[in-house]
């Protein structure tokens, strides 16, 4: 039996699973569908770069999958785990193969199911081995996402601004993109809420509030270089490559240590630059309020300034219908984002209803003095005990606690400071 204090295989963990599958294949058919549209009609630029976007993120993808196979195969029992795979099964080969031929992402879906399938229809034994994949693949979601969905968002919404015409397939991109964004804001708290004690008491009111946070400051930030492009088509890579070496630098000074080389790290923290031009996460322990601020600010200036270059340089002829309206919402839009972050952090934060003697216990069985309360994943009776760290520590980092918290109120929800 299962430890209750451990996360159990359920059959939402299933569901979310194959939903995650469904909502990959229906971003990769609307991709291919769009690309061959280009294609046809001529627009061989945006045909080179959708096509760009798509290789470049399906790249990144595949070599953290490949690492963290790699990585995983020095923990004690995975290998007996893995051979049960389907897919990927024992076989070092085979698994490089797959990554090669840019199969690894979808093969694991195809593997998470079939284990989930195991463990949840038949009742048989790795209930903490499928917890495990479905936390990989949310990471590699969050990844995907951030690499391929908002850059194409981004690029789909340029592109309607600058023709002043949407075709289906654009739409249905469109749709798809942001399909894929809030499947992956939502199927990513999910998995960092399996490592909080008593999960349940963390109800979908903080999931709801999560949701509006994260889509209020990533919408405002996708539509903004969206119109900065339709303008200045030539500077935006420029713009992006003078932020993305500032926010890379930035994740090497908070000394990141998420992956086991010093490869992967450098790919770890060059992903997670490229996830901050459109939102931020967490990626260390101490000072997160601070770093947050700092980067709210930044963000929400730079925002203003594509959003007032637009405006002096836009087609007042062919904007007037909805150029004053963008103004307007855009940076209202961002500072609601900010407020439903500043309310979950208020009212929804795990650590405004834990009690201090349940921390205490909890904190008492981490290994090596963990600061942290957050489930490790414990396999069957019978098989070796094994987590993913590489979630746990997003966990860690995204329920970590300031080291000095003062408690207040606000509109009557007390609260410990932390952002």
């Amino acid at each position: 039996m299962d430890s209750p204090m451990f996360s159990k295989y359920s059959w939402l963990d299933f569901l979310f699973s194959v939903v995650g599958v469904c909502t990959y294949l229906f971003d990769v058919g609307s991709d291919i569908w769009v690309a061959t549209e280009f294609y046809s009609r001529g627009d061989f630029f945006w045909f080179g770069v959708l096509i760009g976007l798509m290789v470049l993120s399906s790249v990144v993808v595949q070599m953290f999958s490949w690492f963290w196979l790699k990585y995983d195969r020095e923990l004690e029992g995975f290998d007996e785990q893995n051979a049960k795979n389907i897919l990927f099964g024992g076989c070092v080969k085979l698994s490089f193969l797959l990554h090669v031929l840019q199969l690894g992402f979808f093969c694991r879906h195809i593997s998470a199911i079939w284990q989930g399938f195991r463990v949840w229809w038949r009742q048989e034994q790795g209930s903490g081995y499928a917890v495990y994949l479905t936390h990989d693949l949310s990471m590699l979601r969050l990844i995907e996402t951030f690499c391929e969905s908002a850059p194409q968002l981004t690029l789909m919404t340029h592109i309607m601004l600058h023709t002043n015409k949407a075709r289906t397939v654009q739409c249905v991109s469109v749709v798809a993109s942001t399909t894929s964004i809030a499947w992956m804001v939502v199927d990513y708290h999910r998995s960092l809420r399996s490592f909080l004690p008593d999960k349940a008491k963390q109800g979908w009111g903080s999931a709801l509030v999560y949701f509006l946070w994260n889509l209020l400051l990533i919408a405002p930030r996708v539509a903004a270089v969206a119109l900065f492009a339709t303008i200045l088509p030539s500077y935006l890579a420029a713009h992006f490559l003078l932020i993305w070496p500032v926010l890379v630098f930035w994740v090497w000074r908070q000394e990141t240590d998420f992956m086991d080389s010093a490869g992967g790290e450098w790919l770890y923290r060059a992903t997670v630059g490229l996830i901050w031009y459109f939102s931020w996460f967490n990626v260390a322990e101490g000072g997160t309020r601070r770093r947050s601020i700092i980067y709210h600010s930044f963000m929400a200036t730079d925002g203003g300034i594509l959003l007032v270059t637009w405006w002096f340089y836009r087609d007042p002829v062919l904007t007037q219908s909805y150029a004053p309206i963008l103004l307007a919402t855009l940076p209202l839009t961002y500072l609601m984002g900010v407020l439903f972050k500043t309310l979950y952090y208020y009212c929804f934060h795990p650590t405004l209803w834990m009690p201090p003697v349940m921390e205490a216990r909890l904190e008492d069985e981490l290994p090596d003095g963990q600061e942290m309360v957050f489930r490790s994943i414990a396999p069957q009776t019978g098989t070796p005990r094994f987590r993913n760290k590489r979630m746990a520590s997003h966990a860690t980092h995204f329920y970590s606690k300031e080291e000095a918290r003062k408690p207040s109120k606000i509109n009557g929800c007390e609260a410990n400071t932390v952002v």
